[in-house]
């Protein structure tokens, strides 16, 4: 009868764990969720990430950029170290600090750039939307987007048709009673 009280409290742990990725170390939290802990590890990209990820730590790792939508399955992560990592500052990083600024905005400050020049070694909470880059996200000049050339031709077609219509008043010689 032990042994299955044993097994019923530990059968949440194992299974909590299980889809820890490699070479991460996971640990389950009292307050229920998991950390992920994958410091150090020399990664470069981030990992296959558990859904009940509550804290994640990323820092001293050979990180450069985060995927937009990469913590967007993660519900219940509330607590992310990204430190010590040679953060490539342009727009690969806009996901990444407005995660930070919604969710731990103190953590900004302490995320710094590696590149390029212009903005290394500066916290990543004080570059401006300029410094990250525009990453294409300006929209198109107002002549190119694919419907102003349909409204061209209606306009040229209404002028067109009055310019012929008042040809055709003009002519007409007798008076309308």
């Amino acid at each position: 009868m032990l042994a299955w009280g044993l097994l019923f409290f530990l059968w949440p742990v194992t299974t909590a764990t299980q889809g820890c990725p490699i070479p991460c170390t996971c640990q389950i939290l009292e307050t229920m969720g998991l950390r992920v802990n994958c410091k150090g590890q020399g990664l470069t990209a981030l990992p296959v990430l558990p859904a009940h990820t509550r804290q994640l730590l990323l820092a001293n790792n050979s990180l450069r950029s985060v995927p937009p939508g990469a913590f967007d399955h993660l519900p219940q992560l509330w607590s992310l170290d990204v430190t010590q990592n040679p953060w490539h500052c342009d727009c690969s990083l806009t996901y990444l600090r407005l995660w930070l600024q919604d969710h731990t905005p103190e953590a900004l400050l302490q995320v710094y750039c590696a590149s390029p020049d212009f903005v290394t070694t500066r916290p990543l909470g004080q570059l401006t939307g300029y410094e990250l880059g525009n990453c294409g996200w300006q929209l198109p000049p107002s002549w190119a987007y694919p419907g102003v050339w349909w409204d061209i031709a209606l306009v040229a077609i209404a002028v067109l048709g009055l310019a012929l219509l008042a040809g055709l008043l003009s002519t007409c010689t007798e008076p309308l009673n």
